[in-house]
């Protein structure tokens, strides 16, 4: 008879506390730890089983999964039970720069452990959607032997052995999404400031979306061209982004995010006035010391 899967998950927070769910509802067995003991007394309630110390938690399975608020606190969590981390996979899902994660990955092994590295694009209460999956990157020994226990967090993108490759892939995607969340928050706020309705708005912010897949698509491939647009498109967008600006300044609401935005078109026009051609946003995003 197959003995159960078992894994240790630190860290239960939001995301954490999904996790812990969906794995005990594959069937795996799952000890958790957490530095507020409540959080782990409410995981116990859903058949979790929960550690009293950080030693006796990596000591409960041979992989621990982590999901903290960043790497640091791997160090703040894990540093005093250093010694008992000979033997065991560290897969870290918690946010930070690929720089972290690859200190982070040569400090487990250090102390005779493995690592995976890994990036959870999905909210805490849609972990199982279609939508959401998880990057993962470190040596693909590791990854492949624990993946099917790990297969109920999510879909799997494995990207390659750079420890670091999961969190770039992760914060490059969190990049698009950051400004995109304001924005939207900036255009509902312009609606109700006018006296509109949010709802009657939705339906058009929603169409708005409706080709974002070709939308990137093209901007992709411009990227790896160079950039997107010549001075009258350049001209176009900078002129465009004072006209929202005047829209949201007139409902009483706070532009700065627009107001940025517009910087990037007016160091561009400038850059490509001065160069006697065209010098895309993306090349001065790409190379910030091109428009000094």
């Amino acid at each position: 008879m197959t003995p159960p899967r078992a894994v240790t998950l630190i860290g239960l927070g939001p995301m954490g506390q999904a996790m812990v769910k969906e794995l005990l509802a594959a069937g795996v067995e799952v000890t958790v730890w957490n530095r507020t003991a409540e959080k782990a007394d409410a995981m116990v309630e859903f058949g979790a089983r929960r550690a009293r110390t950080v030693a006796e938690a990596l000591a409960a399975a041979e992989v621990t999964v982590l999901s903290l608020t960043h790497y640091a606190a791997m160090y703040d969590v894990l540093g005093p039970a250093a010694a008992h981390l000979a033997g065991k996979v560290i897969v870290n899902l918690s946010s930070d720069s690929p720089a972290a994660t690859r200190a982070g990955a040569a400090w487990v092994r250090g102390h005779g452990g493995e690592f995976l590295g890994g990036g959870v694009m999905a909210q805490p209460d849609g972990l199982t959607l279609p939508s959401s999956y998880l990057f993962y990157s470190g040596p693909r020994e590791v990854f492949d032997r624990h993946r099917d226990m790990l297969r109920p967090l999510g879909s799997q993108e494995y990207l390659g052995t750079d420890d670091g490759l999961a969190q770039l892939y992760y914060q490059a995607v969190l990049t698009v999404f950051l400004p995109w969340l304001l924005g939207f928050e900036q255009a509902l706020a312009t609606i109700d400031g006018s006296g509109e309705d949010i709802a009657r708005f939705l339906p058009y912010a929603q169409r708005a979306l409706n080709g974002a897949d070709d939308f990137y698509a093209g901007m992709a491939a411009a990227a790896q061209a160079g950039g997107w647009g010549d001075l009258a498109a350049l001209r176009m967008m900078a002129a465009g982004a004072e006209h929202a600006i005047a829209t949201g300044a007139a409902a009483g609401i706070d532009t700065s995010l627009t107001e940025t935005a517009k910087t990037f078109w007016h160091k561009a026009i400038e850059a490509s006035e001065a160069a006697g051609c065209p010098v895309p946003t993306y090349a001065l995003i790409r190379n910030p010391r091109a428009s000094g």
